[in-house]
């Protein structure tokens, strides 16, 4: 997978750009604030029809416009395609070699991305939510029909959610309407879960085979899954849905009391050990920072291992936050392999022994030259 151009008019800080000739490795070389975040974000946002750094997508709109348009030609193995994202108040629309796609999430997985930045690191040392966040993207470029189901089941939580804040102190409210829901939260959430099992069980098998590689055969890691009710290993989805109704029922009266639905795919969680021992808490920075690198880096072979090619690799801001050693075996790996986009303040930060042959793009002020 190879994104030969992209252009991009009233995106962030860049009012129009048109960047053709990308190499394998290209180098994006500037100061902080003068668009090389903005110019990977844009690869990313053609990639999933959302950015990594906020939820917001009024932000990526310059203020100048009040519409933004990114387009791009992304080489696959059976052939390119042009892709073109627009944005605006109202909406996204997405099309694929000029058809508009009737939903975002047949535009999805057309580019496949995965970017290393270093807030990466609070995947391992951070919230539930942003291990659920990172699940979910992933799953849903390499498996859109995820998608479908994340959604109606953010749906229907909602909705349930609502019912459940109405019923407190109230008779009115029929407990039968809950029931609808729960059958149909029940119905999305073991197809969620399911699809996380399965991800995380391959993500494994890379990871692991990956670190042991970094640390040479000194560190073990293991990835677990955590969710909020059952067993991690089992994925039968008839009993996962008999164990999710059963859980929803035993909370019942705690769910009503607090407004909110307590058991379920949105409070799942995914934890990381080193040689037995939970990185979250007692791994040290160094092992975070390599469990983060492995995780990344067991990405793109997985991705490539689901979908039959490999993935465009997106560095912002990361080569210089690891040390050398960390740096090598990052380039080694995508090197002749993937085609990598990297962000840095200097090239003096970076292995440039190891980076020889990369495309130099010097990033000012929304302006990008050669």
């Amino acid at each position: 997978m190879f994104v030969k151009n992209i252009s991009l008019q009233h995106y962030r800080n860049y009012e129009k750009l048109q960047l053709d000739s990308f190499g394998d490795v290209n180098l994006l070389i500037g100061q902080n604030a003068q668009g090389k975040t903005n110019l990977l974000e844009a690869i990313f946002v053609l990639a999933l029809t959302k950015s990594h750094r906020t939820s917001k997508d009024r932000e990526l709109i310059s203020f100048e416009g009040g519409t933004a348009h990114l387009s791009a030609v992304v080489d696959k193995k059976y052939g390119p395609l042009t892709l073109d994202l627009t944005m605006s108040p109202q909406g996204k629309k997405a099309k694929i070699n000029g058809l508009e796609q009737r939903k975002l999430s047949d535009f999805i997985g057309a580019l496949n991305v995965v970017m290393f930045a270093p807030e990466d690191l609070e995947i391992v040392k951070g919230t539930p939510g942003i291990r659920r966040r990172f699940l979910d993207m992933e799953i849903g470029q390499v498996q859109p029909g995820y998608l479908y189901h994340l959604q109606q089941y953010q749906k229907v939580l909602n909705q349930r959610n609502n019912l459940l804040k109405q019923m407190w102190g109230k008779d009115g409210v029929k407990p039968g309407m809950l029931e609808i829901w729960d059958q149909q939260l029940v119905e999305h959430g073991v197809k969620i879960i399911k699809k996380r099992k399965q991800f995380i069980i391959k993500l494994q098998k890379w990871a692991e085979t990956i670190h042991q590689g970094i640390t040479s055969g000194g560190e073990s890691l293991k990835l677990v899954y955590q969710p909020s009710f059952g067993d991690a290993e089992e994925e039968d989805e008839a009993y996962l849905f008999e164990q999710f109704m059963l859980k929803l029922s035993q909370v019942k009266d705690q769910e009503v009391r607090r407004g909110m639905t307590l058991a379920g795919p949105h409070r799942d969680d995914m934890a990381f050990f080193i040689n037995g021992k939970e990185v979250h808490t007692y791994g040290s920075q160094g092992q975070q920072r390599t469990t983060a690198l492995s995780l990344k880096l067991a990405e793109i072979e997985l991705i490539q291992e689901e979908i039959g090619e490999y993935p465009v690799l997106l560095l912002d801001d990361v080569l210089s936050e690891l040390d050398p050693y960390r740096q090598t075996q990052l380039i080694e790996t995508f090197q002749s392999k993937v085609q990598t986009f990297i962000t840095a303040t200097g090239i003096e930060s970076l292995n440039a022994d190891k980076l020889k042959n990369a495309n130099i793009y010097h990033v000012h002020a929304g302006q990008v030259n050669t």
